[in-house]
C-alpha cells in the first residue's frame, strides 16, 4: 500500500502565506501523483498533525514530510510524537533543510536583487532555542558562503542567536556596500514579515513558491518510503 505523504508546515495567520504554502503542496500532488497527500500542523493552523497522523494511519502507513526549514522543537517533539504512537506504520522524514536543492534557491533569490561583489549576505532564519535548529541554520549558511564565494552572517527572528536587525546594523558598522537579507522562511508571515522589518537594504523572497521546494518535499517523501519498506522487509 502507497504510504500517504502527509505534509505538515507550521501555521500561520497570513493569508498570503497559507496561499504559499498551499501551492507548494499543490505541487507536491502533481510530482506524486499517485501518493495521497494530507496537510497538516503544529501551530496557529488546523488541522493539527498528530490528529491527522491517528486518523489516517487507519487505512495504510504515513510519512509525515515537515515543510520546516531546520529541525528544532516541532520535528524532535510535535512531529515525533505524533508518529510515535505508531512504531512501524508512521515514520518522519528529516526537515528540508539543509539540503544542496536549499542552498541553490537562496542563491537564486540573492541573484534576483543583483547581489553584488561588494554587498554582504545574512542568512536571515526564524530561529530557535533548540540547538538542532541553530546546527542546521549555520551549516546552510556554510553551505551558501561556499556557493557564493563570501562570507554569510546568521542573524535570527527569535530565539537563542543574534537578532537580525542587530547583525544588520553591525556589518553596516564595519563596511560599505548593500546588507542584504537572503530570507530563510518558508512563506510569508510573522517570521518573513520579523526579516523585512530587520533593515537590510534588499531582502529576497521566502521559498515556498520556487518548484524546486516542491522537489525536496517529494525527495523526503521518497526517501522515507524507501526506508520504510527496507524496514517492513527486514521485519518479515
Amino acid at each position: 500500500m502507497t504510504p500517504t505523504l502527509i505534509a505538515c508546515s507550521h501555521g500561520t495567520s497570513s493569508e498570503t502565506g497559507r496561499a504559499a504554502i498551499s501551492r507548494l503542496v499543490t505541487r507536491v500532488r502533481v510530482l506524486l501523483p499517485d501518493v495521497p497527500v494530507e496537510e497538516a500542523f503544529v501551530d496557529v493552523q488546523q488541522p493539527e498533525v498528530g490528529e491527522v497522523v491517528d486518523r489516517v494511519v487507519d487505512r495504510g502507513p504515513v510519512i509525515v514530510v515537515p515543510l520546516l526549514l531546520s529541525a528544532g522543537f516541532h520535528t524532535r517533539v510535535d512531529i515525533a510524537r505524533a508518529v510515535g504512537r505508531h512504531p512501524g506504520a508512521a515514520v518522519a522524514a528529516p526537515a528540508l533543510g539543509p539540503h544542496p536543492l536549499v542552498t541553490a534557491v537562496l542563491a537564486d533569490r540573492l541573484a534576483a536583487v543583483q547581489l553584488g561583489p561588494d554587498d554582504a549576505v545574512v542568512l536571515a532564519a526564524a530561529g530557535s532555542t533548540d540547538p538542532a535548529a541553530a546546527a542546521d541554520v549555520a551549516e546552510t549558511a556554510r553551505d551558501l558562503a561556499a556557493a557564493l564565494g563570501r562570507p554569510v552572517r546568521v542573524g535570527v527572528a527569535a530565539g537563542n542567536g543574534e537578532r537580525i536587525d542587530a547583525v544588520v546594523s553591525d556589518i553596516r558598522r564595519q563596511r560599505s556596500g548593500r546588507v542584504v537579507a537572503a530570507s530563510y522562511v518558508l512563506a510569508p508571515g510573522f517570521f518573513a514579515d520579523v526579516v523585512a522589518r530587520a533593515g537590510a537594504d534588499a531582502t529576497t523572497d521566502p521559498l515556498a513558491l520556487d518548484p524546486r521546494m516542491a522537489q525536496l518535499v517529494a525527495e523526503r517523501y521518497l526517501d522515507a518510503r524507501r526506508a520504510l519498506h527496507s524496514g517492513s522487509a527486514a521485519q518479515r
